[in-house]
């Protein structure tokens, strides 16, 4: 089967495989296209596909899914998806503006299974092939406008951004309806992404979770449960690979000493950065700094260099 980017008539303005290391565009994929009135051929795709409509103005869209021909008015914020293994074709009668959000079957199977304990049939996928969920299109916003910032810390804050997408976009088709699952809900993307943004804001220097906790409005052991639950790490976890990510971009500046480095990405001292930075790439900050620097391979015998 083909995939939808090798048949969609443009060239997107935005591609998150073109940005990010293979970590964090492994759940999924994201372009952003904007596109003169044009139409796809009817392809049976090996991905989902999620398309979300940025354009203000309603228009006019033509969409085939098997044999089914859907002529309808696509308004700002609706929400098509196209599930894996279903014939689908386009044709838009006006200007494009929207995201087109990529995923792999097998990977969304594991990761609802593994890390949500929901099951997410390929019926549940296909019963909904048109909606608007406001929550949902605010977190594809965000994955996008994390793709166009770019900078230190963007790996970390896409990969983050990416699980808090799907969570909202999983347990909208799961069957989950725990309490748990509806306080999750009213946890909406824009909360998780001032909460990540007062992380990026304030990594440089000491926060407790009671810190993070009171920015998200809740206590800190409902807080980290909560987080932990669609972020994947827990706070500090994910902190902590925040601060490495920072002072990765530091320490390919030779001018900086690795003690200022240390203490500007909020570890306490110089052997607190070896440790967690050893921990996340296998070699010292030392090492690290040697190999931007020269590209050559280099065996790190010492652990406190």
């Amino acid at each position: 089967m083909k995939t939808y980017q090798e048949i969609y008539p443009s060239e997107p303005i935005v591609r998150s495989g073109d940005q990010l290391r293979p970590r964090a565009a492994d759940l999924l994929s994201l372009e952003y296209f904007e596109a003169d009135p044009d139409a796809m051929p009817t392809e049976t795709f090996s991905q989902h596909h999620i398309l979300i409509n940025l354009k203000d103005e309603p228009h006019r869209v033509e969409n085939w899914r098997d044999d089914q021909h859907r002529d309808f008015t696509f308004r700002k914020n609706e929400i098509v998806v196209t599930p894996a293994g279903l014939k689908s074709g386009w044709r838009w009668h006006a200007r494009s503006k929207c995201i087109v959000i990529t995923l792999d079957p097998a990977r969304l199977e594991t990761f609802t299974q593994s890390e949500l304990g929901l099951l997410l049939t390929e019926r549940q996928l296909r019963d909904l092939p048109q909606f608007e969920d406001a929550d949902i299109t605010t977190a594809a916003v965000m994955l996008l406008d994390a793709l166009r910032l770019g900078g230190a810390g963007s790996d970390v804050m896409f990969e983050s951004l990416a699980r808090v997408f799907l969570v909202k976009l999983v347990r909208k088709y799961g069957d989950d309806r725990s309490n748990e699952f509806e306080f999750s809900s009213s946890f909406t993307a824009q909360h998780y992404k001032r909460v990540l943004d007062f992380m990026a804001e304030n990594f440089g220097r000491p926060i407790q979770i009671e810190d993070i906790a009171q920015e998200a409005g809740l206590s800190a052991s409902h807080f980290s449960r909560l987080f932990k639950d669609v972020i994947g790490d827990s706070p500090y976890q994910f902190l902590m690979r925040y601060r490495v990510e920072r002072a990765e971009a530091m320490i390919a500046d030779t001018t900086r000493s690795l003690i200022d480095i240390a203490l500007a990405c909020g570890f306490s001292d110089q052997p607190h950065l070896t440790r967690v930075f050893k921990q996340a790439h296998g070699v010292t900050p030392r090492v690290w700094r040697r190999k931007q620097n020269d590209g050559q391979p280099n065996a790190d015998s010492s652990p406190t260099r």
